[in-house]
């Protein structure tokens, strides 16, 4: 195995883990990562997209053992973010990406401010009945339409899954256990991930040698991430998570100053 092939595995490791900690692909954090390992631009972006999608989807699987899994969440934000990533994609013809980038790292900058200075148990949306669970109002579900559109552009636009505002998102507007909204992050992930992992293929710009070492080290470190936060006390992860979302905000505005 060759020093860079090393690199690329245990960056996998790394994404993998903090994904299934955190209820996120990992491709935003696994591009700049990739091209300080010295993998060239238009690979670093996409590679790590059907890279990430095996090891996300086993997580999930974990997330679903313990019942966490929010279906209602899910099946919304695929069938409004699916058309929104696609639409996201086509127009990188004609939007540059900058101007995204700067509101997307304000606002995960944002949420991770918010976890960190005003932690809360989260109560679930919604309560468990004899006939079943009480139904969600509205503007719950306006806010969820919301989220998934703009989550959905965004994954179009930056070539990655999206997660980094989906498990925030769903925590902090849609007021949902983090746990809960990791698993579901998770699960929308893997779809939102489908559309830019077919076009780049497509466009000839995915190097299936660095995408297979990825995934050998992403695999199995995802579930093991989940399996972290399963059973982590939730106050202790919501810290560690609003640290990362901080971290993960500074660097996405550091890197366009």
């Amino acid at each position: 195995m060759h020093l860079q092939d090393a690199w690329v595995f245990l960056i996998g490791v790394s994404v993998g883990f903090l994904g299934g900690l955190f209820g996120k692909g990992g491709s935003a954090i696994a591009t700049p990562l990739l091209s300080l390992a010295g993998i060239p631009g238009f690979i670093a972006v996409a590679a790590p997209l059907p890279a990430t999608v095996p090891g996300t989807l086993i997580a999930s699987l974990a997330y679903r053992k313990s019942k966490l899994l929010d279906w209602e969440i899910i099946g919304w934000s695929v069938a409004v973010g699916l058309p929104a990533t696609v639409a996201g994609a086509y127009l990188t013809r004609f939007i540059g990406p900058r101007p995204l980038l700067v509101v997307t790292g304000v606002i995960v900058l944002g949420f991770g401010l918010s976890f960190l200075l005003t932690p809360q148990e989260i109560a679930p949306v919604a309560v468990d009945l004899p006939s079943g669970p009480a139904p969600r109002p509205l503007h719950w579900h306006l806010r969820l339409v919301v989220v998934a559109a703009f989550v959905g552009l965004v994954s179009g636009l930056l070539a990655n899954s999206g997660g980094f505002l989906l498990a925030p998102s769903y925590a902090r507007i849609l007021r949902q256990p983090l746990k809960r909204a990791f698993a579901s992050s998770l699960a929308v992930s893997v779809a939102l991930a489908l559309p830019g992992t077919v076009m780049h293929a497509f466009l000839g710009h995915i190097d299936w040698s660095v995408t297979m070492t990825m995934a050998l080290g992403s695999v199995p470190f995802s579930y093991l991430g989940a399996r972290v936060a399963i059973k982590a006390q939730p106050r202790a992860l919501e810290r560690w998570y609003g640290l990362v979302l901080t971290l993960l905000g500074a660097y996405f505005l550091a890197t366009l100053a």
